[in-house]
């Protein structure tokens, strides 16, 4: 009798742990609805990332950004340097599936910064937005820049190094005055390019 109550007693452990470890291992896996509706539900929520960035709204962007901590300060420092430089968008394509879990949206934009070098380029800044159960978990970001925006960098990092050391400090990775920053480079783009006319 003792023997058939312990091995009843072991039986119902058993069966607890197995239904606590399904129930847990369910925890982590999206409902029915979000695996079959989650490429909609990611590109929706790529769409409103796209539209907090272009708001110029640093609290509306980290917002969106919630899930993606380690992503915030190059972002927000982009949403700055995008303002100060004046961007316009000029076509925004709707985002896309790149893959399960990722997201790419394609912006062509117009700037102070192109035009100074006066290339008569526009340039598509592509977000990459990477998802980890129906929430952002990491963006990046992409351009077609002309290689004459390498080459003015490079310039003013010999020519106007004060720029760089000053209002670009923290250049793309979470600078205090990236409107400052994009101010300051697009004036030294413009006397890169007055010197090469030279």
């Amino acid at each position: 009798m003792l023997k058939a109550r312990l091995a009843a007693a072991a039986w119902a452990r058993a069966a607890s742990t197995l239904l606590l470890a399904g129930l847990l291992a369910g925890c982590g896996v999206p409902p029915k609805d979000r695996a079959a509706g989650g490429g909609a539900i990611d590109l929706a929520a790529a769409e409103a990332l796209v539209d907090a960035f272009y708001s110029f709204d640093p609290e509306r962007l980290r917002k969106a950004m919630a899930g993606a901590p380690d992503s915030v300060p190059k972002i927000l420092f982009y949403q700055g340097w995008a303002q100060g430089g004046n961007y316009t968008v000029v076509e925004r394509r709707p985002c896309r599936m790149k893959a399960p879990g990722e997201a790419a949206c394609d912006i062509k934009v117009r700037d102070d910064l192109i035009a100074a070098l006066g290339t008569g380029y526009d340039v598509t800044d592509t977000f990459h937005i990477a998802f980890r159960y129906g929430r952002i978990a990491a963006v990046r970001t992409s351009s077609n820049d002309p290689p004459e925006f390498e080459q003015a960098l490079q310039w003013l990092g010999r020519e106007r190094p004060e720029i760089l050391d000053g209002p670009c400090r923290g250049f793309f990775d979470g600078g205090p005055t990236p409107q400052a920053c994009a101010r300051a480079a697009a004036k030294g783009f413009a006397d890169f390019r007055a010197r090469r006319l030279e």
